[in-house]
């Protein structure tokens, strides 16, 4: 038997359903590289419809699906605006640069978002010192802001700026659906303001892999060739484009139960006095709190607690962790895992 463990590193830990796997193995396939597998085909409708843009590209992870979108949207030498915090700047491996050849700059939001604010005057003006000012790329929900989400009418402010600027615009939304269930919107109406969604379904959605971008038929036919230039061109890809198929229709409402059990861990961690957190930030799936340094730090508490058989990740700091809740993880689990981390924190105390 496998070790048991409490796993809340991350929603990409989870696994498919035996339902799941049962569409996997009926999935009708062809080749996808030539246009001819009927799942994908249908999967990318299926998301295209949902969005209300006119194309989707089925492809491997969230990072290629953001690195095509880049690609599609910009020319050597551009430069692209994000948050401090986002993926693409943190957590892609420098792709944007070496893949497109742009560059990045950086800015400072509130909790991995974005405000016109903070956008203001932050487009280059015309002069040959300058890279161009091309692409504006958000998250939604952002991931080491603390799964935070936009409220809608600020998304809509931020992009009717970035359209002032005449900027094209990406959405990161590999958590998309998570945004959605929490601000009670609607995918079609935030991807109706931007040019290009990524939405991933190795996450909270729980398939074993697979990203879709989706945007307007050149901005797609453009993203279809960097797929195939970055040697994404799958074959037989329906067996897990069936995955993301049966995910969107049977795992996106319950999304609710893991913001659920996310609420219910924050109120568990409030409790313990070598743990800070605050229980109103939690919005979606993603639980961020701060170990008391003096008494225990973020990498001790993480270790101590694998040896107890829960697993959450160390981030950004010397005392701030993250505990993602999912498909894999039910609220007694949630229980249990509050207790180790309080026995962790009291034993770590005494010594």
């Amino acid at each position: 038997m496998s070790e048991q463990f409490i796993e809340l590193r991350s929603d990409t830990f989870t696994k498919p359903t035996p339902a799941m796997l049962e569409a996997m193995v009926s999935a009708e396939v062809g080749d996808d590289v030539v246009g001819e597998d009927p799942t994908v085909n249908r999967l990318e409708a299926m998301v295209a419809e949902m969005c209300n843009k006119p194309a989707a590209v089925f492809n491997c992870s969230g990072t290629q699906s953001n690195q095509m979108a880049i690609w599609a949207h910009c020319e050597r030498g551009d430069e692209v605006l994000i948050e401090e915090t986002g993926h693409i700047a943190n957590y892609e491996s420098g792709a944007p640069a070496l893949i497109s050849g742009v560059s990045l700059r950086t800015l400072r939001g509130t909790r991995g978002l974005l405000s016109v604010d903070v956008l203001e005057g932050m487009v280059r003006r015309n002069d040959d010192h300058y890279a161009p000012t091309r692409l504006l790329c958000l998250e939604n929900s952002a991931n080491m802001g603390g799964g935070t989400t936009y409220p809608m009418e600020e998304f809509a402010r931020v992009c009717e700026w970035a359209r002032q600027q005449d900027l094209k615009i990406h959405l990161d939304g590999a958590r998309v659906f998570n945004a959605c269930i929490a601000r009670g919107s609607e995918l079609r109406d935030l991807a109706g303001l931007v040019d290009s969604v990524s939405i991933c379904f190795s996450k909270g959605l729980g398939c074993p892999m697979g990203s879709i971008l989706v945007g307007d038929k050149s901005t797609i036919a453009r993203a279809r060739r960097a797929r195939k230039v970055l040697g994404g061109g799958l074959r037989q890809a329906g067996i897990v484009a069936a995955a993301a198929i049966y995910a969107i229709e049977n795992h996106v409402d319950r999304l609710r139960e893991d913001h659920k059990n996310a609420q219910k861990l924050a109120a568990g961690l409030s409790e313990i006095p070598e743990i800070t957190i605050t229980k109103a930030d939690i919005e979606t799936n993603l639980v961020f709190f701060h170990t008391d340094s003096r008494k225990i730090s973020a990498v001790d508490l993480e270790s101590r607690l694998a040896s107890r058989g829960v697993r959450l990740y160390a981030v950004s700091g010397p005392n701030r962790l993250r505990a993602c809740t999912h498909l894999g993880v039910d609220g007694k689990q949630i229980d249990q895992a509050v207790q180790t981390v309080k026995s962790c924190c009291m034993e770590a105390s005494l010594q």
